[in-house]
């Protein structure tokens, strides 16, 4: 892969690095009115099954920049991620997304609240109650 230049400014350790395994950098570009932000996902860093809380619209779209990476629904296939794509999550509906074991993943998201599982929450994967992993997905390679 060809030296990896982001499109905005990388932004800081992301401040809720707890929710993630691995690194993972966040620029919040508008915190008004609309919440964007930039971010990256170093190799092999993905985040805790989570949820964006709303009773009306809400949700988060995640528009992919560069790198390869995945996205999973709760009970639903996991679906790969590269520059182009684009992914709109309903409010309520308990997600994770990460980047490839190899590769970084950038990404704009828009979101709503958001609701991190507690990794012991045996509640938190639909299979197995655990957070996902490289070592539980294998096509995270």
């Amino acid at each position: 892969m060809s030296e990896f230049k982001p499109v905005f400014t990388k932004g800081e350790v992301n401040p809720f690095g707890q929710f993630f395994e691995g690194t993972s950098y966040l620029n919040m570009l508008s915190k008004e009115d609309v919440s964007i932000g930039d971010v990256i996902f170093e190799p092999g860093c993905i985040n805790h099954w989570h949820i964006h809380h709303a009773s009306q619209g809400g949700g988060q779209i995640l528009l992919c920049l560069a790198g390869h990476g995945w996205y999973q629904e709760e009970g639903k296939p996991v679906q790969a991620l590269e520059a182009g794509s684009f992914v709109k999550i309903p409010a309520n509906i308990k997600h994770w997304h990460g980047s490839a074991k190899r590769s970084i993943l950038h990404y704009e998201q828009k979101s709503c609240s958001v609701f991190f599982c507690n990794r012991h929450d045996r509640k938190g994967c639909p299979k197995t109650g655990r957070i996902p992993s490289c070592r539980s997905f294998p096509h995270r390679s």
